[in-house]
């Protein structure tokens, strides 16, 4: 079926070609030289040549970009900032570029030697951002964007994009939901905008999108280098996203990974050494205590005599190593950059380790006098990751008796009836993952026309992984052995063709983009199982074969395996008068094959406005170095539902048929287990978006004041159906007329000043303010966040329902203890019964404020810098507490904290039950991260090879401020109910770590 659906695409790849150059597009491949061929016709009059200097220490600058305006040659400066031009007469213009500086337009006149000082860029306003298919200038950009560059990034013990990024842009919560490494990190822009497990952002790695899977587990971005990062844009409203379409609708990241620069060679190589420790453990008994609270709650004491801490037995000094090594440069007409990367980080708790070694390469060639433009972009990545079984590890840890010894009198690891040591996990379960992945991509571009690109995108990303998990044999206490194998294979092919067309005079400026593209996803997974095994004999892991029991009964294998394909056509405009009124429009059509026949287009169009207030006449001699107005409105769409389920699906059974006569059994038959449905469309997000952009004091002092309203609706999602008489328990549907709400405001702010002593300092920060809601649903709760245990399985503790925010907690509201000191909750309907119809709304996981500032300081060879952030409004369950602590289990001689006995009146048999009891303040403050360096003066040192050599010691995690009393507020355990998210639940979280790095860079 999807094959027949897109056998045609080839078809729709020539109308495409076709059709686009009456698209819409965008300034597009920023860096490539246009109309860097000479015009047949133009005589060369001149010769001109001259250095380029760097305003800030007067040192020549290399790779900066020379070119002619309005089309002609260009070069760039070599090695020692040098350039040569020829150009046509005395009213020529060069204009001069280098990232991060402001960009100078010099008038030749008679001169055939120049010398230039470019200054750095105030403000970011002369950076480059990169938006969907391309590039513009940070000062042309109309919708909200962000840029980060990779000197702007946190700093310390580094798995993933993700963390880069932490505090550092206003609508962007980034969240370790873990302390493991290599564990997944959740992020959301502007707030989750659905109920599913699709608020993850798409990631665009140098310019191919992923379908963000966790093939093997952990983070799907944790493959990636950060050393190799250039830079990271962050496109947060639709104006700026809908050029992604159906996957737009959360937010865009786009990463650029490092190139190299022509005329310049560089090796570099950078290495650091970090020391992790727990940042904090829970605060239960010690031994002492232990002794003195379980007669106290009632119970017998079991006294083995011994004082351990199990915390401390099961985690340990964590050492993380990191070394990088990378090489690039090259001429006028080749560049390249390749890197070699390794990282060997060990977690805190013992046996837990995550390796990962990783090279880059990429390389631009230009062909047929420039016409032709060569990308090519390969990455190969390694992880290997070891962990424990880490829940029940945990678990025991914090409620293992702290009496019992950790060994016996001849030096073994002591066995204890009926429970177990928790050191044993250690020894006898492992689970180990392999994870390898390549992704690359080919680009070539084609100059047909004066200001008209032709740009093909091909692109691969491959990742295996095969996941084993092994438990040993044992006689005490009695484990016969298992072995699990998972393997996964996922691969994304991309291919993309598109135009792009720039065309200005002195007044009007036009740019278009129009492509199609087509995207394919295949994901594939088995699994196969033995049990038994013989104590002592060779590892299962090594050796299936060595098992003794192999049957359907207990060994069932599995597996599941899909395709999804997406196709699409897109197009931009953007149009510029004066340089002061700007004009941006989109539109992308998607087709998936996650959709029904009826439904499987959707249409996403955005347009932004922007207005340069400083360059009008009555603000030019203001103190506004920029004043800029935008606004913007777009729609994007959301396709994050699983494959196939638009298809009826049928599974066999011997129960649900007819007897043939009283006395015969069931025949056995098909019964639906899925209905077909092929009106299921996009879930779709509609936002509006105003913004502010400014600068003083010469660029000074800049910031960003930015309004938004997300409202998505056509709600994906799996329900109950209306009709009782149904050949299937749950129906996938669109629900009409359900809203979910996103409004709120982002404020950034900067300042950033250099002294003529070479005293340079910035400062800065951002806050975010976001209301979600759920309106319009016909439900009366959709419940999320399960739980299990004694009394409590069919309790949740997450729901959704009218009026409240994504992530509420929908609890019974605890109110204290009677006179037999059971617990007391509020009887909301006033029946005389506690039922499910008493639970309140009792606050949301997800902050209604996220801040961050940061700063900076640099004087002669010394920095330092320093990042902090933080959430507010929100609370945290501590579901650890609910099932782990209470006075009836410390009777029973398991350990607990403090608080879960403080109240004496409490009863030894009162129930834990889900409540408000445990419900906590999640806000919190963290220092991140603060780096302090030293830069060597290299040729005061003799070593004048050497451009750079500096030293650094950065401590991550070096404290948090919060009320909240678990192992740390930022958690998130997955405790989905078929696919609706969970927020705010801390489950036998892993616990973070205080790292302490000590780095070192050189390059020559």
């Amino acid at each position: 079926m999807v094959k027949t659906y897109y056998s045609g695409r080839y078809v729709h790849l020539g109308l495409a070609l076709l059709v686009a150059g009456n698209c819409a597009f965008t300034p597009a491949l920023a860096g490539f030289k246009l109309s860097s061929v000479r015009e047949t016709n133009s005589a060369i009059q001149q010769v001109v040549t001259g250095t380029i200097l760097d305003g800030l220490d007067g040192k020549p600058m290399i790779g900066a970009s020379v070119a002619l305006k309005g089309g002609g040659a260009s070069t760039s400066t070599d090695a020692n900032g040098a350039f040569s031009l020829q150009v046509p007469n005395n009213n020529s213009i060069l204009v001069i570029r280098y990232v991060g500086y402001i960009t100078q337009e010099i008038t030749v006149g008679s001169r055939s030697r120049i010398e230039i000082t470019l200054q750095p860029a105030q403000a970011e306003l002369a950076q480059v951002v990169v938006v969907g298919y391309g590039t513009q200038n940070k000062r042309d950009v109309t919708g909200a964007i962000k840029s980060l560059k990779s000197e702007d990034f946190n700093k310390g013990i580094i798995n993933s994009p993700q963390q880069l990024l932490q505090g550092k842009v206003s609508g962007v919560n980034v969240t370790a939901t873990s302390g493991e490494p290599g564990a997944a990190t959740g992020i959301t822009v502007r707030g989750p905008g659905g109920l599913r497990t699709g608020s993850t952002p798409l990631f665009v790695i140098d310019g191919l999108p992923l379908d963000n899977s966790s093939t093997g587990g952990g983070d799907p971005l944790s493959f990636i280098n950060a050393q190799d990062i250039e830079s990271i844009d962050v496109l947060k409203d639709a104006s700026a996203t809908a050029i992604y379409g159906s996957r737009g609708a959360n937010g865009v990241i786009i990463v650029t990974t490092k190139r190299g620069k022509a005329g310049v060679s560089t090796l570099g190589f950078a290495s650091s050494a970090g020391i992790s420790k727990i940042a904090r453990a829970l605060p239960v008994f010690n031994a002492a205590q232990f002794r003195t609270e379980v007669p106290k709650a009632g119970g017998v004491l079991d006294d083995k005599g011994g004082d351990t801490d199990w915390q401390d037995e099961i985690t340990r000094q964590g050492l993380t190593q990191n070394y990088n090594l990378n090489l690039s440069g090259g001429t006028d007409k080749l560049s390249y950059f390749a890197s070699l990367g390794s990282q060997k980080e060990e977690g805190i708790i013992k046996k837990n380790q995550r390796d990962r070694s990783s090279a880059r390469f990429n390389a631009t060639q230009k062909f047929l006098e420039d016409r032709l433009i060569v990308d090519v972009n390969v990455n190969v990545a390694n992880t290997k990751n070891r962990r424990p079984p880490i829940t029940n590890l945990l678990n025991d840890a914090i409620v293992y008796n702290p009496t019992y010894p950790t060994r016996n009198s001849t030096g073994a690891l002591a066995a204890y009836q009926g429970t177990n040591n928790p050191l044993l996990y250690l020894d006898l379960n492992k689970e180990i993952t392999t994870i390898n992945r390549v992704i690359g991509n080919i680009s070539p571009s084609l100059r047909i026309l004066k200001g008209l690109v032709y740009k093909l995108n091909f692109g691969v990303d491959n990742s295996t992984a095969t996941r084993d998990v092994q438990a040993l044999p044992s006689t005490v206490p009695v484990i016969l052995g298992r072995l699990e194998t998972f393997y996964n294979n996922n691969k994304n092919t991309l291919i993309e063709n598109y135009l792009t067309w720039n065309w200005g005079n002195t007044k009007h400026n036009v740019s278009a983009l129009g492509g199609h593209s087509f995207q394919k996803i295949f994901v594939q997974g088995r699994n196969y199982s033995v049990n038994k095994f013989v104590v002592g004999g060779a590892e299962p892991i090594y050796n299936p074969a060595v098992g003794q029991e192999l049957t359907l009964a207990t060994n069932l294998p599995g597996g599941f395996a899909f395709n999804n394909e997406l196709q699409s056509f897109f197009g931009r405009v953007t149009y510029q008068y004066n340089s002061k009124y700007l004009l941006t429009a989109n539109f992308r059509t998607d087709g998936s094959s996650k959709f029904g026949a009826n439904n499987k287009y959707g249409y996403f169009p955005s347009f932004s406005l922007g207005w340069k207030l400083s360059e009008e006449n009555f603000l030019k001699n203001s103190f506004f170095s920029n004043l800029m107005l935008r606004a913007g409105y777009g729609i994007t769409g959301n396709q994050e539902i699983p494959p196939k389920i638009t298809q009826a699906l049928f599974s066999s059974s011997i129960t649900a048929g007819y007897p043939l006569n009283s006395t015969s059994t069931y025949p056995a038959g098909a019964i639906y287990s899925r209905l077909a449905n092929p009106d299921i469309q996009w879930e779709t997000s509609k936002q509006t978006n105003v913004g502010l952009d400014f600068g003083l004091f010469n660029g000074a002092l800049s910031g960003t004041v930015d309004v938004f309203n997300k409202v998505s609706d056509n709600i994906l999602l799996q329900v109950i159906p209306a009709d009782p008489v149904q050949p299937a328990s749950t129906v996938w549907t669109n629900v009409k007329d359900m809203n979910i709400t996103n409004r709120g405001i982002e404020f950034a702010l900067n300042y950033s000043h250099t002294t003529g002593s070479n005293f340079t300092y910035n400062i800065g920060g951002n806050v975010t303010h976001t209301k979600n809601k759920v309106e319009n649903s016909p439900y009366s709760i959709i419940p999320s966040g399960s739980v299990s245990g004694a009394g409590i399985t069919s309790s949740t503790i997450n729901g959704y329902l009218n009026g409240q925010p994504i992530g509420t907690f929908f609890l019974k509201e605890f109110t204290g203890f009677d006179a037999n000191g059971i617990s007391t909750y509020r009887d909301l309907d006033g029946d005389g019964n506690i039922t499910d119809k008493d639970r309140i709304s009792a606050g949301t996981a997800v902050p209604d404020v996220l801040y961050s500032l940061f700063g900076s300081v640099a004087f002669k060879g010394f920095d330092l810098g320093v990042n902090m952030n933080g959430v507010s409004g929100n609370k945290t369950y501590d579901y650890t507490a609910n099932v782990g602590f209470s006075k009836l289990r410390l009777a029973k001689n398991v350990n607990a904290t403090p608080e879960s006995v403080a109240n004496t009146k409490e009863s030894l048999n009162n129930a834990a039950m889900v409540s408000t009891r445990y419900l906590k303040d999640g806000a919190y403050l963290r220092l991140n991260n603060a780096s302090l360096g030293y830069s060597f003066n290299t040729k005061n040192m003799g070593i004048p090879w050497a451009t750079n050599l500096r030293l650094s010691v950065t401590g991550q995690n070096l404290f948090v401020i919060t009320k909240y009393d678990g192992y740390d507020p930022e958690v998130n355990a997955d405790r989905a109910i078929n696919g609706v998210s969970s927020y705010g639940i801390d489950f036998l979280s892993y616990p973070r770590a205080k790292s302490v790095i000590f780095g070192l860079n050189l390059s020559f």
